[in-house]
């Protein structure tokens, strides 16, 4: 498997990180990609950092790395930030721009500077290539944070075809469908586990399988049963699991078949 989502720089995990790896790798997980906004711009380095303190280490997923400025933090979105964005990107480490977008339900930054920010880092991702990952979660009782995302995207990402990922969808039939229509696979994270989430589960049962990922987006969203705790890559395999039999396919098949996807999209290997 592959934990395509994980916020491993964390420092929740600061005490046990080794450890955490270990028990991903024990419950099959190959690869993780760990999410590059640190806790804002000064710090989203660290998962590349990560990446390549733990190159090469045995019984260890293969780590790769992204790099971003959450839609929280885009009024820090400053010229010296995304210059910083910039030489992130051509890393190696780095596969991917985000997690960016807009997030209406916080709203921790003026909604002018997200959209602001994401156009800008959309056209750094492009400069160099580069898929991104995105964030989208609208406000209470409204999809607007979806419209504008998806509006942003089909007039200045579509152009580029280099797709991406909604990550932790939490959407509508209808706005995966516009995000497959450019390109973007959507992944699921341990809240299609959550007892009240049947909307979200009768949406994956419409997502075709090759455009699907898994993740954690650890140390949040932990699925059940160990919903409430700290979240950890190793509990990927409760998504895999529960999607699997949701699309009434066997666990080890859609565990390779989300491992594929991932590796085919961006272009790589664990290795293993």
């Amino acid at each position: 498997m592959i934990d395509s989502h994980a916020h491993l720089d964390s420092a929740r995990y600061d005490e046990d990180r080794e450890a955490i790896l270990s028990r991903a790798y024990e419950a099959g997980v190959r690869g993780i990609l760990s999410i590059g906004i640190g806790d804002g711009p000064a710090t989203m380095h660290r998962a590349a950092d990560l990446a390549r303190d733990y190159a090469n280490r045995a019984n260890t997923p293969h780590i790769w790395a992204s790099a971003g400025i959450h839609p929280h933090e885009a009024q820090y979105a400053t010229e010296e930030a995304l210059a910083a964005l910039d030489a992130l990107l051509e890393c190696p480490e780095v596969i991917a721009c985000g997690e960016i977008g807009l997030d209406y339900y916080y709203d921790h930054s003026p909604r002018d500077l997200q959209k602001s920010a994401f156009s800008r880092q959309m056209a750094t991702a492009a400069r160099h290539k580069t898929p991104i990952i995105i964030h989208c979660r609208p406000s209470d009782n409204s999809t607007n944070a979806w419209d504008d995302t998806l509006s942003m995207l089909e007039s200045e990402w579509a152009p580029t075809h280099l797709g991406g990922i909604l990550h932790c969808f939490t959407g509508e039939l209808s706005h995966a469908r516009r995000a497959l229509d450019i390109g973007f696979l959507i992944s699921f994270a341990g809240n299609i586990t959550f007892p009240r989430n049947q909307p979200l589960r009768n949406v994956a049962t419409q997502i075709p399988h090759d455009r699907m990922l898994i993740e954690t987006d650890c140390p949040f969203l932990a699925p059940v049963p160990n919903r409430g705790k700290r979240n950890e890559p190793a509990w990927v395999k409760e998504v895999s699991v529960n999607l699997a039999n949701l699309l009434k396919i066997t666990p080890e098949e859609f565990a390779l078949r989300t491992t594929q996807n991932f590796q085919s999209f961006f272009g790589v290997s664990t290795g293993s």
